[in-house]
């Protein structure tokens, strides 16, 4: 059934002469989409020097069409050894590598992929002893683990992995990324009392450091600092706000080492709350937010992006106290792009009497709204006053306020727009995330500028790989 069978053959038996310890055999592979294939596999141990010298288990996939697709490769931990989600693996232990995503044939091939891995494995090692307390735990959830590998993605036992310690619990959040914007929305979240419970995953390598250090020797009552993403599991809201600090040369480059990060971090948290409603503040965040929802195949009510709600409120602010236009701040909203590409919106007008009134009307909120944007415009968005923002739209979550925000959510169909991207739009939120998203005045010049940014926010989605 190998199109290219003989090609393949001869590459199988380079890798046994270099990795003579590997079990070939060939297994059913069911991908996520239920279908099924009889695939060539083979699993074994790849040498790694990270100061000692450890053998990791791998097993790797050849796709029939190869060698001209590449290999799906997964970690095969043991019992005692539990995975460190980072780079370029994820919870479930797939694999992910520059050189996967580059594969070209002849250039590619397995043995290079496997040096690749080795390589990347002693920058970062992907798994870690086992104290004997968490070694019962592991066995259940590389059964899981073991399933997800076969292509099984049915995720209804999640809740039995984590032990039940969370049950029942009250308000959890977790916050990920122990940067200054993650260190913001935790202080911003305690001091607003939303949650009974913060947690704080600091996914970045190393000891402690910084501000995660101040944390600790400060503790703060009902904050943990944790790096295992079993401490997020049961998390009614979790935040995101990791960005990553490769060595990215362009913004495509920016985007994509945002990706892969969100790669090794998404498929965990799903899978320790799977019933969460995620919040991402990470940059850029319509970018991020439409990843964050592919990557955790939640409904598109449970993923948010924190949008354009802290200029909404600036705006409504200033169009409230320094204007004086309390009747017109009510109804008026930041929608579309966060950043320059920012619009004034309106979800309702006054009824007046004929057109020409209607015209005055609309010419005097418009140079109002002007006047706001002129001021909005000279207010940076620094991590604390973020936090903040962040901390308003989870104490709405949690508490099922049913206020409205302007965040980002799926736009398909709003102002004729048909691709899957998120924008900023007034939406309802509750304890399930968004629970309705309002209707927008008409207007001929804000559908041209969220159509324009939806068309540019999706040519950049085009380019990314998931």
């Amino acid at each position: 059934q190998y199109k290219f069978r003989d090609l393949t053959i001869e590459e199988l038996k380079n890798v046994n002469k270099t990795y003579p310890n590997f079990r070939f055999s060939m297994s059913t592979y069911t991908f996520k989409d239920g279908s099924q294939k009889d695939l060539l596999n083979f699993s074994g141990t790849v040498p790694v020097k990270y100061g000692n010298s450890y053998n990791i288990p791998i097993q790797l996939w050849i796709l029939d069409s190869h060698p001209f697709a590449p290999p799906i490769c997964f970690l095969k931990p043991t019992v005692n050894m539990g995975i460190s989600v980072g780079k370029h693996v994820d919870a479930h232990g797939r694999i992910y590598l520059p050189y996967l995503q580059n594969w070209s044939h002849p250039k590619s091939t397995v043995i290079g992929l496997i040096k690749e891995m080795i390589a990347k494995f002693e920058e970062e090692l992907p798994l870690y002893s086992l104290s004997s307390s968490d070694a019962a735990r592991q066995s259940e959830l590389l059964s899981y683990i073991a399933k997800i590998t076969e292509g099984e993605t049915d995720m209804k036992s999640k809740s039995e992995i984590g032990g039940g310690k969370n049950e029942g619990c009250f308000k959890k959040i977790t916050v990920v990324g122990a940067g200054d914007l993650g260190l913001a929305c935790v202080l911003a979240v305690a001091a607003k009392g939303a949650a009974d419970k913060v947690v704080l995953l600091d996914v970045s390598e190393g000891a402690a450091k910084g501000g995660t250090m101040d944390l600790e020797i400060f503790a703060l009552p009902d904050v943990e600092i944790s790096k295992d993403f079993s401490a997020s599991a049961d998390s009614k809201v979790v935040i995101l706000t990791v960005n990553s600090l490769g060595n990215a040369q362009t913004y495509l480059d920016v985007v994509q080492s945002n990706v892969d990060l969100f790669r090794g971090i998404i498929p965990a948290i799903s899978h320790y709350s799977q019933n969460t409603v995620l919040l991402v503040a990470s940059h850029p965040v319509e970018v991020m937010t439409y990843v964050s929802w592919k990557l955790s195949a939640f409904p598109k009510s449970r993923v948010i992006g924190v949008g354009a709600n802290l200029d909404t409120e600036r705006f409504q602010y200033i169009l409230t106290n320094l204007l004086k236009a309390q009747v017109l701040a009510k109804d008026a909203w930041i929608i579309g792009e966060q950043g320059e590409d920012k619009v004034p919106s309106w979800t309702s007008c006054n009824l007046v009497a004929n057109q020409t009134e209607a015209m005055a009307a609309h010419n005097s909120r418009e140079k109002v709204a002007n006047r706001a944007m002129e001021v909005l415009k000279g207010k940076g968005q620094r991590s604390w006053s973020l936090g903040l923002s962040v901390a308003d739209l989870t104490d709405s979550i949690l508490k099922n306020k049913r206020k409205v925000h302007s965040v980002s959510t799926l736009a398909k169909g709003c102002c004729n727009i048909n691709s899957e991207v998120f924008l900023s739009l007034p939406c309802i939120l509750g304890s399930d995330g968004v629970i309705e998203v309002l209707k927008l005045e008409e207007d001929p010049l804000v559908q041209e500028k969220l159509q324009s940014s939806a068309g540019s926010i999706h040519d950049l989605q085009q380019q990314l790989k998931l």
